[in-house]
């Protein structure tokens, strides 16, 4: 068996791979699925001759295929506002936004746009259009044309994913909002996404539906999809590959999560704290146990324990 390891990333571009058994080096290049270059984005000013209100201001990702990031911030800090121009919700005001090859700016790739990134926001109850969950899930394929036998298939393969295919009769009035969500992320699956965007998916929810969620979350990234998570739980945001920090508009930290939460103190001066895991590592730490470097999960640092 032959092992890989990186030891070093060009930003978020490429990586330099070390091959112990052969020793060589190897330059990994990413393909980005989303570009972002000196990105802005202003709300209209809210008093009259008032200068209008920055929301994004010169923000430049790349966000590579088949990735997992997650995106956090304080209250005002622009996370959702960068969401909603990744699929053309928003445009920018300078700058470019790039999905899949296609320009934000262009009208004629509008559609596409949204049909190949998803986008799944908070309140589950504003993304529900039908009455009875099927149709509610065979909404998105009909309106794009997709054959009739097509969407059957489609909508059954949606529902099973998300654990949702015994309640496909029901009416979405009927089913809790962990389930209502879990029913929203299968009507964009239903579209067959590259990429999904999560807008605070669990933030309604209480554990149990955020944990389904998650899972749900999880296992999309594992079969391929780019997944983008928008949250202000820190544990959440443990479970991805890469984390990037909003602060009024701008990216203040954009690193792996192992590494993001060693800077207790800087996250503190934006109003962020750690995942519960790495605030305990700490402390155990302090009283002298010898905590790996990196424990920043619930498993993670359950293992230690045990061990």
């Amino acid at each position: 068996m032959i092992y890989f390891f990186v030891i070093y990333s060009f930003g978020s571009s490429s990586q330099l791979l070390y091959c112990r058994s052969c020793d060589i080096l190897i330059v990994m290049k990413f393909e980005s699925i989303i570009q972002l270059k000196d990105v802005e984005f202003s709300y209209p000013a809210q008093v009259e001759a008032a200068a209008p209100a920055k929301a994004l201001d010169g923000i430049s990702l790349d966000i590579e295929r088949g990735s997992f990031v997650a995106i956090v911030g304080s209250n005002g800090s622009g996370k959702s506002t960068l969401a909603k121009h990744f699929n053309a919700l928003l445009l920018p005001g300078g700058g470019e936004v790039i999905v899949c090859g296609m320009k934000t700016s262009d009208p004629e790739c509008t559609w596409e746009i949204r049909r190949r990134c998803g986008m799944v926001f908070q309140n589950p109850d504003n993304q529900l259009v039908s009455s009875v969950v099927e149709d509610d899930v065979a909404f998105g394929p009909e309106n794009i044309g997709v054959e009739p036998l097509r969407i059957r298939e489609l909508v059954d393969e949606s529902l099973k994913a998300v654990g949702m295919y015994e309640h496909r009769k029901k009416g979405p009035h009927l089913l809790s909002g962990g389930q209502k969500q879990r029913v929203a992320i299968a009507g964009v699956l239903a579209m067959q996404p590259e990429c999904i965007v999560f807008d605070e998916p669990t933030a309604m929810l209480d554990p149990a539906g955020r944990r389904d969620i998650l899972k749900i979350i999880e296992a999309l990234h594992e079969e391929g999809k780019t997944v983008i998570l928008i949250t202000h739980f820190m544990e959440e945001a443990a479970l991805a590959e890469r984390v990037i920090v909003l602060e009024g508009g701008r990216v203040a930290f954009d690193e792996a999560p192992d590494k993001l939460f060693s800077r207790a103190a800087e996250l503190e001066k934006y109003k962020l704290g750690l995942p519960f895991a790495a605030s305990m590592a700490q402390k155990l730490r302090a009283l002298g146990l010898k905590v790996p470097e990196g424990t920043i999960t619930q498993e993670g640092l359950a293992d230690f324990i045990c061990r």
